[in-house]
């Protein structure tokens, strides 16, 4: 067996045992928790600004919408799938204990420095943009929840977080960025599925993550939020690039289509996100 496939199978059966063992908090951006615990801090804050800014965090929105879902909070077991529906269940005080105890653990975990930090940093940013885009999307051209999509394109590479975490605790088998990246690549579409699963993350949630990458609607179907995320993820690097102008539209993916995203409507799609990212940076700033 090579280096690098021993190299692969040891971080696999450390990520087995670790979610065996419901031991899978772990940091994102510990900057942005522990601004969140400080906005939500504010005794005026309203319930809107409260998901706006959890839904800024990965780790954090999932724990909420999971506590949300657990008898001790929601008895008669009514699924709750968007942030607004389970920070109004919750309170603002849960909600705050949550956003400590995660802040806490991340403090207590994140020692990254370097290369690792800024990759970390740019992942959580990336998933900020594609939670706006899935958000608008569903909101401008579907009639599917645009909190759910929203959280949806935040959680999308929630694997990618889990595996730059443990490559800071497999730096002697991770030796290169390319060794890496090329398990990353591999492996964060179905770890992520296997920790959202985890956390009682819903369904349609996890499918979206698992299935985005180079996914095809079946014919005579409707927009599903497998859709909007595979859309919001391959606008995603246009909108950074601001060349939406020399997008191809004969050969983008089949989701755009069948949503009716096109060249007519895209800019306002572009503006209303750039809004969205706005408010959510205002939020935690």
């Amino acid at each position: 067996m090579s280096d690098n496939k021993m190299n692969e199978f040891a971080f696999l059966e450390d990520f087995s045992t670790e979610l065996s063992n419901k031991k899978l908090i772990f940091p994102t951006s510990v900057a942005a928790t522990m601004k969140i615990r400080k906005a939500l801090s504010q005794l005026d804050i309203s319930n809107d600004l409260i998901a706006r800014i959890i839904g800024s965090e990965p780790v954090l929105s999932a724990k909420v919408l999971h506590l949300s879902n657990t008898a001790a909070f929601n008895p008669q077991a009514r699924p709750i799938s968007d942030l607004r529906a389970a920070t109004m269940l919750l309170g603002f005080a849960a909600v705050r204990n949550v956003a400590i105890a995660v802040g806490m653990k991340q403090l207590a975990e994140n020692k990254f420095n370097g290369n690792l930090a800024t990759q970390m940093d740019g992942l959580w940013r990336r998933s900020l943009r594609v939670a706006a885009l899935s958000m608008v999307i569903a909101r401008t051209h579907t009639k599917l929840s645009a909190d759910k999509a929203m959280l949806a394109g935040l959680l999308h590479d929630i694997g990618k977080f889990y595996i730059l975490n443990r490559a800071h605790h497999f730096q002697a088998l991770f030796t290169t960025d390319k060794i890496l990246w090329d398990l990353i690549d591999q492996w964060h579409a179905s770890i992520g599925s296997a920790i959202l699963e985890d956390w009682d993350i819903s369904e349609d949630i996890r499918n979206a993550v698992l299935n985005h990458r180079g996914y095809i609607p079946g014919r005579g179907v409707k927009a599903n939020l497998t859709d909007v995320l595979a859309t919001a993820d391959f606008l995603d690097a246009h909108f950074v690039a601001e060349n939406i102008d020399q997008l191809d539209w004969s050969a983008v993916p089949p989701s755009l289509l069948l949503l009716g995203v096109n060249q007519e409507n895209i800019e306002k799609l572009l503006q209303d996100t750039r809004v969205e990212l706005t408010m959510v940076m205002k939020a935690i700033s």
